[in-house]
């Protein structure tokens, strides 16, 4: 997908850059929106070493792009639901870092009081869904959340995150087959970082370019370079007018790369040092950096106080959490259920 520069008054400074229909706010969001990501990620990388939280962890590292040119092409009441991949969903759709940080540690002021951990984090105020810790589970549910949104008149476009794994589910099928039967507001992204745990998608299918599994069901797809943030934006704004318009779903796989393995756990023998070296080498925040830099619209020193910045954020994030309280057994019971005290009654 390509723009074209807006044209510019004479003797005027533009604040867009060259050969991009964005500007100079834009790319300053992206930097920090990702730095933010970045930093996240290294620090919980480390305090699960350290033995800090439990269970299993999923890193977004290398995978920024998608997220910070998503949140600037779409509107504040459109809904998210992801996969387990998911500690920089919160942050990026504005969730405290301090919230984000505590749900790690199991406490109660983490976003769903300590009880979702690592792979299922929830913020109903910003329409984030999920976090789902089954592969392929929260499909079927993007297509409900947008099932829903139809059935009562509203103008909301539900966006539907998922690996490249999920998509070998059966619900993905179905979900298709429904979701344009009833022409429902919904994208589904696939964040195609090659593997699927520790398979590439050359050997789980024949079909190597995901972006025409939908072709059978005449789901509209195309095929985006999620390593840089203009082109994830254009993409996702071009979707969300198709889906707004009431055209029904739209089908993006978005091609990334995470740096790290798919879980903390991962050895990673599946790829060669050089293969994630070269993906580095787009690495999206140097990109996003190097168009500030280019166009003057921010000196060295400003985007490493950024960074620095960033990082204060999370080391307090880290603080917040290790003072914040564990919760106590009877908060096993609350929220569960929407009628209280089902099925159980207390003293």
């Amino acid at each position: 997908m390509s723009t074209k520069t807006a044209a510019v008054a004479k003797g005027s400074k533009s604040t867009k850059a060259e050969g991009t229909a964005f500007d100079k706010d834009t790319y300053l969001r992206w930097f920090k929106e990702m730095m933010l990501m970045r930093r996240f990620e290294e620090k919980t990388g480390q305090l699960y070493t350290m033995q800090k939280f439990g269970g299993f962890c999923h890193l977004y590292i290398g995978q920024e792009a998608i997220l910070a040119g998503m949140v600037t092409a779409i509107r504040p009441t459109d809904r998210l639901i992801t996969g387990y991949r998911d500690h920089a969903h919160p942050l990026v759709l504005g969730t405290p870092s301090k919230h984000v940080m505590a749900e790690l540690f199991g406490k109660m002021t983490g976003t769903s009081k300590g009880k979702g951990g690592s792979m299922h984090y929830f913020d109903k105020q910003r329409n984030l869904f999920g976090g789902h810790g089954i592969v392929g589970g929260q499909i079927g549910l993007g297509a409900g959340i947008a099932f829903a949104d139809k059935y009562r008149g509203e103008d909301h476009v539900t966006l539907c995150m998922m690996g490249d794994g999920a998509i070998r589910q059966g619900m993905l099928h179905e979900t298709f087959n429904m979701a344009m039967t009833w022409k429902l507001p919904v994208i589904f992204i696939i964040e195609n970082n090659n593997y699927a745990m520790g398979t590439s998608v050359e050997r789980t299918s024949n079909v190597h370019d995901l972006s025409t599994i939908g072709e059978s069901y005449d789901m509209p797809g195309l095929g985006v370079n999620g390593m840089r943030c203009e082109d994830v934006h254009e993409a996702i704004a071009m979707a969300c007018a198709h889906v707004r318009a009431g055209n029904g779903p739209y089908l993006l796989d978005i091609k990334t790369y995470r740096y790290k393995g798919h879980s903390m756990s991962d050895p990673q023998k599946y790829r060669t040092k050089e293969e994630v070296e070269e993906y580095k080498k787009q690495d999206p925040i140097e990109s996003v950096k190097d168009t500030i830099l280019k166009n003057q619209w921010a000196k060295e020193a400003e985007l490493e106080a950024i960074d620095e910045a960033v990082k204060k954020e999370v080391e307090e994030a880290v603080k917040f959490a290790e003072e914040s309280p564990m919760a106590t057994p009877d908060e096993l019971y609350n929220d569960v259920y929407f009628e209280k005290n089902y099925p159980f009654e207390k003293d």
